[in-house]
């Protein structure tokens, strides 16, 4: 794919440390990798799904403040107007992050097709790979069996052999004539267990190359998957991050606008449209004049006739007719100031 050249390979990750043929633990070492990138790219498709569902419960929560809440509802001329673009705004703003869920859910969703096409990639290698090394572990066992028969029959034969040495001096031929029979058995069960243990051995050579050129063929493919799969995952990062970042710039721009609303806010045209709608006129009311209640009696005139404001006082007491150090002092033409 020319997305990943590096010096190490994922080959010589997997080499086994021992001789031992059937150690996989670096093949082991390549899988546990391959499924810690899977699951991190679980991780990171769960993570924008859940962002996803923030940004679109927090855009319809600003949708709903935008259109149900009031704000200002009673201003007037270019502060009205004003509070409208700032609204407006903020509604739009609402959808911005409404789409922004979208397009997170897109990103996830291709994620999770990314991961599954890699699965299903990967898979096929599995396969190949766990039938040679069922092969090479089920041929590794013949081998041995084959050997171990091989040693024993050539054990057999040094008995047989021993025992027909032993029996040199014997008189008895029929008992000599056993023993080279028996001898001569064991040759040929040694050189039959020996042909069969050469070939178990050159089978599983045979399966030991191939599993050989498979493994490398897998270490190819799946350094190859993993440089893709971090190259994927990094460029997903990068969009995730754009994606939040042209979120910013355009919720500025549409402050931006309710900044260019408010500087057209002018306080003294609002003032001077609140006092021409609300006047009722230029004239003050008349002050409110002092009237005596006697001099208004004496001074009626009939209905009909304007009258200007009374200033007139009151007229002077009436004389009293007793001397202060009478009893009726008080009395004003038989009207008592005295309690009786």
């Amino acid at each position: 794919m020319g997305i990943c050249c590096t010096e190490t390979s994922f080959l010589s990750i997997s080499l086994s440390p021992s001789a031992d043929i059937l150690s996989t633990i670096g093949y082991d070492n390549i899988m546990q990798h391959l499924n810690n990138g899977r699951k991190n790219c679980k991780e990171f498709e769960d993570f924008l799904k859940e962002r996803a569902a923030i940004e679109e419960r927090y855009g319809k929560d600003l949708l709903n403040l935008s259109r149900k809440k009031p704000c200002g509802q009673s201003e007037i001329n270019t502060l009205k107007r004003a509070l409208e673009v700032f609204k407006q705004q903020v509604d739009n703003v609402a959808q911005c992050h409404i789409q922004l869920a979208q397009s997170l859910r897109e990103e996830a969703r291709k994620m999770e097709e990314f991961r599954e096409k890699q699965k299903l990639q990967r898979k096929k290698t599995e396969l190949v790979m766990d039938a040679i090394h069922k092969q090479k572990s089920l041929q590794f066992k013949k081998t041995m069996d084959a050997k171990k028969n091989y040693e024993q029959k050539c054990r057999d034969k040094d008995e047989a052999e021993q025992a027909v040495s032993r029996s040199a001096n014997l008189v008895n031929p029929k008992q000599q004539e056993k023993l080279f029979v028996k001898l001569a058995t064991s040759k040929t069960a040694v050189e039959d267990s020996d042909k069969a243990y050469m070939l178990h051995i050159s089978t599983l050579d045979k399966i030991r190359e191939e599993w050989q050129s498979e493994h490398i063929k897998a270490c190819e493919a799946f350094e190859a998957q993993e440089c893709e799969r971090i190259n994927f995952f990094r460029n997903a990062l990068w969009l995730h991050v754009n994606q939040l970042s042209q979120q910013c710039v355009t919720s500025d721009e549409m402050y931006e606008q309710v900044r260019k609303s408010l500087e057209m806010c002018s306080i003294q045209r609002d003032i001077e449209y609140f006092v021409n709608q609300r006047k009722t006129g230029q004239i003050p009311p008349a002050p409110i004049m002092y009237e005596n209640f006697y001099s208004s009696q004496k001074n009626a005139v009939p209905a009909g006739k304007a009258t200007g404001p009374n200033l007139a006082r009151r007229g002077p007491l009436p004389i009293p007719k007793s001397s202060p150090d009478d009893p009726d002092y008080s009395l004003v033409d038989d009207y008592s100031l005295l309690y009786q």
